[in-house]
């Protein structure tokens, strides 16, 4: 049982993150109707950023800050510079246009950085907690809670401001919203800034645990991606669900079976979406009158 229990910590703990990345997939994909495969690298940028700036003497809240606003920045700049040019093309062209600003950023970021693995110290603490025979890091409540938080901001944000309204109408129907004079174009830009956001936070809150390095973003990418497909393309609650629940069937089966298969666990999952449920577990969103 104490065993089970620290498989299920350890997949929830990961499984927060890919949940985190998988939102970041999901507000572009509603917003915009791009998958972007870039996801991952602004994780990657979020550790490195705030890795490097710590290191460099800059106090760690600072940093996070710092961090964060440099992911914002190269967000919109994916939007203004790659995908708003390309406004029109085949769902297939704008999918290269990500790989491909994905692969800029890595080699990018191994110019700027480096190509070592690197860490940050706990936020608050190694000394692991004791609960059920499960040894829990302190750094797991913050990824857990960290990603508690931007859900039920992000909920907030869409529901209960014009600007999250605005989101949702171009989400439902990009041409009946700049009919009602919203602006498409910023509200799709915002959706880049958001994403980049939240996946910078993600990178951020685990870095203390699984390290990062400039290639950390494809793996995170994919991983995220069969769990907005599991949970259902383009649904926050659906993204929510599979991220945890591809951190669960990862640990679980790292466990149970081979740590060997691990990373194999998220390709089993688009394989199985792909053949078994195309829709996910909980479809595409509704058309919703906002």
């Amino acid at each position: 049982m104490p065993e089970l229990l620290q498989f299920c910590v350890s997949g929830l703990t990961v499984g927060a993150v890919y949940a985190l990345v998988a939102l970041g997939f999901t507000i572009i994909y509603n917003a915009s109707d791009v998958v972007n495969f870039a996801q991952g690298e602004f994780v990657m940028i979020g550790g490195m950023t705030t890795v490097f700036a710590t290191a460099a003497g800059v106090p760690l809240p600072l940093a996070v800050i710092g961090a964060i606003l440099v992911a914002m920045v190269v967000g919109l700049l994916l939007h203004r510079l790659a995908i708003e040019p390309a406004r029109g093309a085949s769902p297939v062209t704008l999918i290269i246009i990500t790989i491909g600003a994905s692969i800029f950023l890595r080699g990018l970021a191994q110019v700027v950085f480096d190509k070592q693995f690197h860490s940050l110290p706990a936020f608050s603490g190694d000394t692991p907690i004791r609960f059920g025979g499960a040894a829990i890091l302190p750094q797991s409540f913050w990824v857990l809670g960290g990603a508690a938080v931007i859900v039920v901001l992000l909920w907030a944000f869409f529901n209960r401001t014009l600007t999250g309204k605005a989101v949702l109408a171009t989400a439902a129907n990009r041409l009946a919203a700049r009919l009602v004079g919203i602006n498409t174009s910023f509200v799709m830009g915002l959706s880049f800034v958001m994403s980049a956001a939240i996946g910078a936070i993600a990178g951020i809150l685990v870095t203390p645990i699984t390290l990062t390095s400039y290639d950390v973003g494809m793996l995170l990418a994919l991983k995220g991606f069969a769990a907005a497909m599991l949970g259902g393309m383009g649904n926050p609650l659906g993204a929510v669900v599979g991220g945890l629940a591809v951190g669960l069937l990862e640990a679980l089966g790292a466990g149970y079976i081979s740590s060997t298969y691990k990373d194999a666990i998220a390709f089993i999952v688009i394989l199985v979406v792909l053949f078994a449920l195309p829709g996910g577990l909980f479809g595409k969103a509704s058309v919703e009158r906002v």
